[in-house]
């Protein structure tokens, strides 16, 4: 039997323990492949009694977790409490959800799961706690690092049937991705999309667009130089490795139905200009995937929803978008 994937628990007092037990219900219905949760079982036990659901818990290792999955919603524990309420963080949140996200990478080093999920986290809660990442990306980076190997560079990509985008760029502000876009960087980050589209989705030649920075691309200059100076070098040099690229194209052209059908991903040269598109066309069931990483992982593209955690108006499809696609580029990779 395949190994499990190792879902965190994201921020307790959010809406990944709502999303975790839907997904868990509709397991039958939907085929999905076998995961467990890593956190605190009681705190899951009395989400689901304040949601009114029937959900079987079983205290589990990991290895066991596949036989469980069939009658009862497999938990890991992390021997971190997380008491917070409904929408209501509180002291226990950050270490709870760093605990999980530890845990589950070093279940997937030590093949006792087959990749990484991760429920969302609240951000400024961690930062709260001295959290100094910007990000589920850049820690995961860092964990990555620290169990050997050189120091991984991550890229962070929006996927969904319809479209998928990786920004150069991402949890910068806009000032500061201007100042970090380099062709260098762009190169270095089309390098990773390529080489996991091709190991990890199954595409032998990858079709990328990328994107220009200024409107129009720049319009051979008129616009600003930095679309000549800096992206169309980077294209340049891919098209020298071989890759099937095109670019930089206006970004207000790019992401039509039409224009989607010809090129597998989108990169893009800061956060918005990825993510709004993908936002736009795939809200519910859009994917976020850490790419460059020594393992898999993807996570449901949406926050911790604060306002309707523990109302039951938690929509689980992303979530069960990111289980069914780290399954399939899971087995990819094996």
């Amino acid at each position: 039997m395949a190994q499990p994937l190792a879902l965190t628990s994201g921020e307790p007092a959010g809406i990944g323990p709502d999303i975790t037990l839907a997904a868990w219900l509709r397991r039958r219905e939907l085929d999905l492949p076998p995961f467990y949760l890593l956190g605190d079982p009681a705190s899951l036990a009395e989400r689901a009694k304040a949601l009114g659901l029937a959900v079987e818990f079983a205290e589990v290792g990991a290895e066991e977790a596949c036989a469980a999955f069939a009658h009862a919603l497999p938990v890991v524990v992390t021997g971190k409490l997380a008491t917070a309420r409904p929408g209501q963080p509180d002291a226990t949140s950050a270490d709870a959800a760093l605990a999980s996200i530890r845990q589950a990478v070093a279940d997937v080093a030590s093949g006792k799961a087959s990749a990484v999920v991760t429920n969302p986290i609240a951000k400024n809660v961690l930062y709260r706690a001295g959290f100094r990442h910007p990000g589920h990306t850049e820690f995961l980076a860092e964990l990555a690092a620290a169990r050997g190997g050189p120091a991984p560079q991550p890229a962070m990509m929006l996927w969904s049937p319809a479209l998928a985008v990786v920004p150069v760029t991402i949890h910068v502000s806009v000032r500061e991705a201007l100042a970090q876009l380099s062709t260098d960087l762009i190169v270095s980050t089309a390098r990773i999309v390529v080489a996991d589209m091709k190991a990890r989705f199954g595409l032998a030649a990858p079709r990328l667009a990328i994107a220009g920075l200024n409107p129009h691309a720049g319009e051979d200059g008129t616009l600003g130089m930095e679309d000549v100076e800096i992206v169309a070098p980077a294209v340049d040099i891919l098209r020298r490795d071989g890759v099937a690229v095109r670019g930089p194209l206006p970004s207000d052209t790019m992401f039509h139905a039409a224009a989607r059908k010809t090129y597998d991903c989108a990169i893009c040269m800061y956060h918005d200009q990825a993510l709004i598109p993908i936002k736009t066309v795939a809200f519910e069931d859009a994917v976020n995937v850490t790419l460059g990483l020594p393992f898999v992982r993807t996570s449901p593209d949406h926050g911790t929803a604060f306002d309707i955690a523990g109302t039951g108006k938690a929509n689980p499809s992303s979530l069960i978008a990111a289980l069914r696609l780290a399954a399939r580029m899971a087995a990819a990779s094996s």
